[in-house]
């Protein structure tokens, strides 16, 4: 027979073993941390509040069928792109929720507070992720991704067109190329899932040698009236499509 002591021992060493167990089971982290691309973040909240009422107003005039979700290149409709949309888009009644300076993170927020609600376009055009580019490929693939799945969870019958990242850096050289190069062939593999239709229209904007001319983007990133042209007549035929 096992002395009374010892027995006390033993059970006190294979309780003290389980507990440790639960310990590190409990301290392990129950999912992994999402990167910052894809966790909501506010930035601008009266322009978002701006939005709401802007969309309001156009919802008196009838249905909005398209709705543009971007940063400030999508922004830029307001200025040099401005006659460019009122004459291939006002027919769809359309509502910029662009913002400049956003990244994939204040998309987010921004689509998960109202901006899409009350709302059935049967299109969404979206192009982002240009301003992390400080963050790894991964990080704004995920992102962007964050973006579509939001998109397409509060607005599940609207098709969602995809726009790969623009070319930024006036060299075909630059830095940022390979990068965007690299997210744009892992969005594309999105095309075809939850209504997305991708279309990556950089090509449009280059020269022969991949040379940005600062006749169509002045300071190798944003679009002037001309560059608007150009994603206004690339793009039509898929959005007319989309829109049907």
């Amino acid at each position: 027979m096992v002395p009374r002591n010892a027995l006390i021992a033993i059970v006190s060493f294979i309780a003290l073993g389980f507990g440790m167990q639960m310990l590190r089971a409990d301290d392990a982290p129950a999912t992994e941390k999402k990167p910052a691309s894809c966790t909501p973040a506010i930035k601008d909240r009266n322009r978002h509040e701006q939005f709401l009422k802007d969309k309001e107003e156009l919802l008196k005039k009838g249905p909005i069928q398209v709705i543009f979700v971007g940063d400030s290149i999508t922004d830029g409709w307001r200025g040099g792109g401005h006659a460019t949309w009122e004459k291939s888009y006002g027919k769809y009644n359309a509502l910029n929720l662009g913002i400049g300076g956003d990244r994939t993170e204040h998309v987010l927020w921004r689509m998960q507070n109202g901006e899409l609600d009350g709302t059935d376009p049967k299109a969404v055009v979206m192009m982002i992720g240009t301003n992390n580019m400080g963050s790894s490929a991964e990080d704004i693939i995920a992102g962007v991704t964050c973006d579509v799945n939001v998109i397409h969870a509060k607005l599940p019958s609207a098709k969602i067109l995809l726009l790969g990242i623009f070319p930024r850096g006036q060299s075909a050289n630059d830095g940022a190329r390979a990068k965007i190069k690299t997210i744009n062939e892992s969005l594309a593999k999105l095309d075809g899932k939850d209504n997305v239709k991708y279309l990556d229209i950089g090509a449009k904007f280059l020269e022969a040698d991949g040379t940005l001319p600062k006749s169509i983007m002045p300071d190798a990133l944003h679009p002037n009236e001309k560059g608007y042209e150009i994603w206004a007549e690339a793009t039509q035929p898929t959005l007319d499509e989309l829109v049907k």
